[in-house]
């Protein structure tokens, strides 16, 4: 009796670490394809960085982003918003363009989850600062390296895009904008 107890209790805790195990995999985000950079045209693609596609290289994409929590880890990168700004025409939520003293984001594409987030506000926080911003654009992880995308790679999987407004809310010294580890949250 005292064997087939043991035996029990051991496979029930191996289920449910399998359980566990299985459900942590399903939570994880992995690339839902590839793109291959494209040659640009001159005058495209004149951002610094590593953002502008190399032609022939293979940039991962994704349709899913990490699960959102009361404080999703995420990169925030700074654009802009407006017209003749660094974005690629108006935002998607509502068709508009939005000034960079607004407080303003776009998402990932699995986070932006079909515009189910547009016009909400998000909270950011960073550096023991926290700012509420509005969703109005996506981030696009599923493509890139083409006209459409000015020939810019495409956003990582875990990326919250804000405006000027949004690093200064922050309180983040303006030599030092361009890349910082944040965490967020549905407002």
């Amino acid at each position: 009796m005292k064997s087939f107890f043991s035996k029990s209790s051991f496979l029930l805790v191996l289920f449910l670490f399998l359980t566990n195990c299985l459900y942590i995999e399903a939570q994880k985000c992995r690339p839902s394809g590839l793109v291959k950079g494209e040659k640009n045209p001159s005058g495209h693609c004149n951002i610094e960085g590593d953002l502008c596609c190399v032609p022939g290289k293979m940039y991962p994409t994704y349709n899913c982003s990490p699960p959102v929590s009361s404080h999703t880890k995420a990169l925030l990168t700074l654009d802009s918003f407006q017209k003749g700004g660094d974005g690629n025409g108006p935002s998607k939520c509502d068709n508009q363009f939005h000034s960079d003293k607004t407080l303003v984001v776009a998402l990932s594409t699995g986070w932006f989850n079909n515009k189910s987030r547009c016009l909400h506000n998000i909270t950011i926080s960073a550096k023991d600062q926290s700012v509420e911003a509005m969703v109005v654009d996506e981030c696009d992880s599923s493509r890139g390296c083409d006209a459409d995308h000015d020939y810019l790679t495409p956003c990582g999987n875990n990326i919250v895009v804000a405006s000027m407004a949004v690093w200064k809310a922050l309180g983040i010294p303006q030599n030092q904008w361009g890349l910082l580890d944040i965490t967020w949250s549905d407002a």
